[in-house]
């Protein structure tokens, strides 16, 4: 059934212009921010406008615009887990004007020996999730296209990095021993929940994204461990690093 799931025609219902009007152009490029406590340090460490806001019936998020190595850089509270993510970054995009996503977040290892101590830069991602399907003819994995250029720039700002296959889920509390042993055979060294559908969203726009992850929780097919969870959601380090990445582009 998920083989029916991509139309690749354009002839949808509605567009984000049915609720935000006409397209905006306010930003370069964009960064959809998972942690809280980075968003507010932004907010409070540069000089930011608000341009826009995402509108839903339960919430509104506020979307910044601030100055950095004169580019015009947007960012927003982005929501946990591959559809919403996927949506939102949508709307930035109709809102603000960028094409090009800078997203960083935290990740579950599957390899701690290769991901201890350094940035995780996925080169493809197992879709666990649903919305890719849709953005995407179904297969097991999705490319992250722009991988290269983020190690290419980890190495030659000598950010410890390692790059690999990931995989992304929604379901964080259904990650199996099972299904865990069947991802690391396969390669994945990291779990998260949002590249997949991201990165199938800029496919099919023809967007960049450029994305890094921190690993934080550790996990085997036969325990869990919270690790350093925390740091890797909201270490200021991963902006430093975002920064890094948005200088050289």
């Amino acid at each position: 059934m998920k083989a029916d799931f991509y139309d690749a025609s354009n002839e949808v219902i509605f567009t984000p212009e049915s609720f935000y009007g006409p397209r905006g152009d306010f930003a370069d490029i964009c960064i959809p921010v998972l942690s809280f406590e980075i968003h507010d340090y932004i907010l409070n460490k540069f000089e930011c406008v608000k341009c826009g806001q995402l509108i839903a019936c339960n919430i509104n998020t506020p979307i910044y615009v601030f100055k950095y190595d004169k580019k015009r850089i947007a960012f927003y509270q982005s929501s946990m887990g591959s559809a919403i993510a996927s949506h939102q970054l949508i709307e930035a995009n109709w809102i603000t004007g960028a094409e090009k996503f800078v997203m960083f977040g935290s990740a579950g290892t599957l390899d701690f020996e290769q991901t201890d101590g350094k940035y995780i830069v996925p080169s493809k991602a197992y879709r666990g999730e649903g919305l890719s399907f849709y953005y995407c003819p179904a297969g097991d994995y999705i490319e992250v296209k722009y991988s290269g250029v983020v190690s290419d720039i980890f190495c030659k700002a000598n950010i410890p990095y390692t790059e690999g296959a990931i995989w992304t889920t929604d379901s964080m509390y259904r990650e199996t021993k099972a299904l865990v042993d069947a991802r690391k055979q396969e390669g994945c060294i990291a779990v998260e929940m949002e590249v997949a559908g991201v990165q199938s969203v800029c496919d099919f726009h023809n967007w960049k994204l450029y994305s890094f992850l921190c690993a934080g929780d550790v996990i085997s097919d036969e325990s869990y461990s919270v690790g350093e969870l925390s740091e890797a959601n909201h270490g200021l380090d991963k902006l430093n690093v975002a920064l890094t990445i948005i200088e050289a582009l």
